[in-house]
């Protein structure tokens, strides 16, 4: 090889050789930052009991991916944290929050949760005829782009009965729900209080 040839073939594998090393040493691509979450003190208080809060965790619980209410359209989603809360007996909650990638998209998220929620207890009924689901509608907050609350009675033929309180919120490209729950009926849920924690969950998502 000619000695300006071999020069010019060093020189491009030089170039090759910095362009690698360039390519190695730069960073990954930053992960999602997660929007902001309910404490556990912004939860309906339980009288003689106390809220505990488990970490922010990328991704939707299994729990969430099986239910009837939520599973449709959280299942699998990206972009997507939950965090839950319990306290020592019967009573436990959880937020689940997706950041979508327009506001549109993030309408339509919240649409279809506002739709599979008025429609679960139809579809737990149809699912299981052993068990009997009751709804009640308790309207929009005025939060952010909107938030809607809602309760669900179920009570199965063994008598077990559980009363759960579902809203569904949203703040821009972000979409939360928080899904709230204990043994009992309509009379033991906390209603205004959890208005008050889903107003709280939807202000904390920016």
């Amino acid at each position: 090889m000619p000695k300006r040839t071999r020069a010019g073939a060093l020189s491009a594998l030089a170039g090759a050789a910095l362009a690698v090393g360039t390519a190695l040493a730069a960073p990954a691509a930053a992960a999602p930052k997660p929007p902001g979450f309910l404490a556990a003190a912004d939860l309906p208080p339980q009288p003689g009991l106390s809220w505990t809060a488990g970490r922010v965790t990328a991704g939707v619980p299994e729990e969430v991916e099986r239910d009837t209410c939520l599973g449709i359209a959280l299942g699998g989603g990206q972009n997507t944290w939950y965090r839950e809360f319990r306290t020592d007996l019967d009573t436990g909650a959880r937020q689940v929050s997706a950041e979508l990638p327009s506001v549109r998209a993030a309408k339509g998220r919240f649409a279809k949760l506002d739709e599979d929620i008025v429609s679960c207890a139809y579809r737990i009924e149809t699912d299981d005829p052993q068990t009997r689901a009751t709804f009640q509608d308790h309207g929009d907050l005025p939060v952010g782009d909107g938030a809607h609350v809602y309760a669900l009675h179920t009570v199965t033929s063994w008598g077990a009965s559980d009363i759960r309180l579902l809203s569904v919120g949203r703040d821009g490209r972000t979409v939360t729900v928080v899904d709230w729950g204990r043994l009992g009926g309509f009379a033991d849920a906390p209603v205004k209080a959890f208005k008050k924690t889903t107003a709280t969950a939807v202000r904390k998502l920016h």
